[in-house]
């Protein structure tokens, strides 16, 4: 069993954490007072500090903090430097320079897939229904709002991003045809590695936290329905065809596979 708290790292923290963990229904501590549980597996903390929200492991020695970053790091770099329409993704979703796709992103995570999309033009809905989850990725689009109070390149990408906590089964249930995306993005939880390779901190702290996705075969169908042009979903390479379904195509890469359910012609 996974135990999370929130916690805060200064005093001027304290109300905006407790109002977190009364969301979450979670308890709140102030970070640096509290010993690791060691009834459980792993202990995280849901820490309110100076730079934003972020997931940290007890003990701290474990990996480092996991925030939601959309103005530094990987994200801003992929942004800039990422290669534009030839990347897969964007392949994948059938962008190109006449037609720039409304995608429903159905398990959003820490959103670095949507923002290369909404970064490439694309409208992105993100959906996450994991309650911790979900409140770093708002903390990190909240930063980069402010952020980009000063970068208007960075303010028209988030502009295209709209943040929807819900389940996605749901969600989709619920849309009627007028609502229907171009687009439905499905990136479940990939399963645990056979091989004991190290796998990003992210990862090993959603895999305890989110676990598998074990409904993602059952959204699959439901996405088929509710998508005007495609489903996309994206694989780890040589993993099985999800729901095993075979798709229209996939597009292969060292380590992902996106596999991709053509329901009718793009517009061009």
């Amino acid at each position: 069993m996974t135990s999370i708290k929130v916690s805060y790292s200064h005093s001027e923290f304290h109300a905006e954490a407790a109002q977190l963990a009364a969301k979450l229904g979670l308890d709140v501590v102030m970070l640096g007072l509290v010993q690791s549980d060691t009834t459980v597996d792993q202990d995280y903390h849901l820490n309110i500090g100076p730079e934003g929200l972020s997931l940290l492991p007890v003990p701290r020695a474990i990996h480092g903090p996991i925030m939601c970053q959309f103005d530094s790091g990987a994200n801003s770099h992929r942004r800039k430097y990422g290669g534009g329409n030839g990347q897969a993704i964007a392949k994948a979703v059938g962008l190109s320079g006449k037609f720039y796709p409304n995608v429903l992103d159905l398990t959003a995570g820490l959103g670095s897939d949507g923002f290369v999309l909404a970064g490439l033009g694309c409208r992105v809905k993100l959906l996450e229904r994991n309650a911790v989850v979900f409140s770093l990725l708002q903390d990190g689009l909240r930063r980069a709002q402010h952020v980009a109070l000063d970068d208007s390149e960075l303010g028209e990408v988030i502009s295209r991003m709209a943040l929807i906590e819900s389940d996605a089964q749901d969600f989709l249930a619920a849309l009627t045809e007028d609502q229907c995306e171009d687009v439905i993005y499905l990136d479940p939880m990939f399963p645990e590695r056979k091989k004991r390779a190290k796998v990003k901190k992210e990862m090993q702290a959603f895999q305890r936290i989110v676990g598998a996705d074990q409904d993602a075969a059952d959204l699959l169908p439901l996405a088929l329905e509710r998508a005007r042009y495609r489903v996309v979903v994206k694989r780890s390479a040589g993993a099985d065809f999800l729901a095993g379904k075979q798709p229209s195509y996939s597009l292969e890469g060292k380590s992902t596979r996106f596999d991709i359910f053509a329901l009718r012609k793009l517009p061009s």
